[in-house]
């Protein structure tokens, strides 16, 4: 029997929780749906992702302002997709924040990915209609963006550690409490999602950039907030021990010039035992291993996801 498309299927609401992390710094999870983040500067909040639709942000600002009320000066946004950025509106904030990057990939591919990731997740696309269109960054950066959060708050650092799961993903680290927002280069006890990834690099020189910080919490794109040097890093390396499965089961599979199926089915049965359980793991699977398929053959950039391929790929490997 053929699975049912993408997370189509996935209707349950999912609790969320909004965890203080340090004075004045904010995370919410959902089990295993997009994590959220905000940071209090002494007068204004940074706020990092924005969600799928201004209906669902206003209900995470809802909750932070139980704790805050201070104005959104920046909404940081990760990447592209999306689901992390379609709710910007909401925010009403001064400057949005993104990697140069990630403003082309809206211009190249926002349009293909809206339609594409609400299909794939409707439920997340709550209150699709409130979306009054592409979100565009109105700052970006190539590497590193400091924000001086005033006072005696220190300050927010925004970088870019290199290609990984798209070719703009940032990262926003506070140094002196050692709190990662790692978007979604680190999932904690979520399945990766690789549709347009740059699996070598992230798996290796990306990842070690962030291991580098030391962070002590850390934030993932989806899952739990892992608590303490250990947990922190234990999330990036499962994050990498699953790219690089993916990495060694679709090579051997080309190499011996095999199917794109059989090089689905291969990662599949090698990643299942550990990481089957975990949240959009069946969803993302398929869309994975053809972008890694596609870029162990060459494709060096990642061909555009639309809601018509996204139907072809999913009959191809799940139906």
């Amino acid at each position: 029997m053929a699975k049912p498309f993408a997370s189509s299927a996935d209707t349950a609401a999912k609790e969320q929780k909004l965890e203080v992390l340090a004075d004045g710094v904010y995370a919410l999870t959902a089990e295993g749906d997009p994590n959220i983040g905000a940071i209090e500067g002494e007068d204004f909040l940074v706020c990092f992702e924005a969600l799928a639709t201004p209906v669902a942000a206003r209900k995470w600002l809802a909750k932070l302002r139980e704790h805050t009320d201070k104005p959104v000066r920046y909404l940081v946004l990760s990447h592209y997709h999306a689901v992390r950025v379609l709710g910007a509106s909401a925010f009403d904030a001064e400057t949005i924040v993104a990697h140069e990057n990630t403003k082309a990939l809206v211009a190249e591919r926002g349009k293909e990915d809206w339609e594409s990731e609400f299909a794939r997740m409707p439920r997340l696309a709550e209150g699709a209609g409130s979306v009054p269109g592409l979100t565009w960054p109105t700052l970006t950066f190539a590497d590193r963006l400091t924000i001086d959060l005033g006072g005696d708050r220190g300050e927010l650092v925004l970088r870019w550690h290199g290609r990984g799961h798209t070719e703009g993903d940032i990262t926003a680290w506070l140094p002196r409490e050692k709190i990662l927002f790692a978007g979604d280069l680190v999932e904690a006890e979520a399945a990766l999602y690789t549709g347009d990834a740059f699996h070598r690099e992230w798996a290796e020189s990306t990842l070690d950039s962030l291991k580098a910080l030391g962070a002590e919490q850390l934030v993932g794109g989806r899952g739990g907030v892992s608590r303490g040097r250990e947990a922190a890093d234990a999330a990036i390396e499962q994050t990498r021990n699953f790219l690089r499965v993916m990495i060694r089961e679709v090579g051997a599979v080309r190499e011996r010039g095999g199917t794109l199926k059989e090089a689905f089915e291969a990662t599949h049965t090698a990643l299942a035992p550990r990481y089957g359980h975990w949240p959009i793991f069946e969803h993302c699977l398929p869309f994975d291993v053809s972008r890694l398929w596609d870029e162990l053959s060459g494709v060096e950039r990642p061909v555009i996801w639309t809601a018509e391929r996204d139907r072809e790929v999913w009959a191809q490997l799940q139906g």
